[in-house]
């Protein structure tokens, strides 16, 4: 792994599962991406976070950065015509 990669991977393998995160990480034609979710799973090399459109297989070596953060805001109500 490079020095680069190794940013956020400390907190990705120790948070506990359930924590959520933000991890951001290279894609095969070279671009970023970001998974947001709950840390869902450890595998070997790779984490998984469960975001709102489903699991995330993020490998620890093309992980750029990571951190926690906090819960969704709460979903407004409707607006009631008046």
């Amino acid at each position: 792994m490079s020095s680069s990669s190794l940013r956020g991977v400390p907190l990705l393998l120790s948070a506990p599962l359930g924590t959520r995160v933000v991890a951001r990480f290279r894609l095969d034609d070279g671009s970023l991406s970001d998974a947001l979710g709950e840390l869902s799973a450890r595998e070997e090399g790779a984490v998984v976070v469960l975001g709102r459109r489903g699991e995330i297989r993020v490998p620890l070596d093309r992980v750029t950065a990571a951190k926690p953060v906090p819960p969704p805001p709460p979903r407004r109500a409707p607006k009631t015509p008046s």
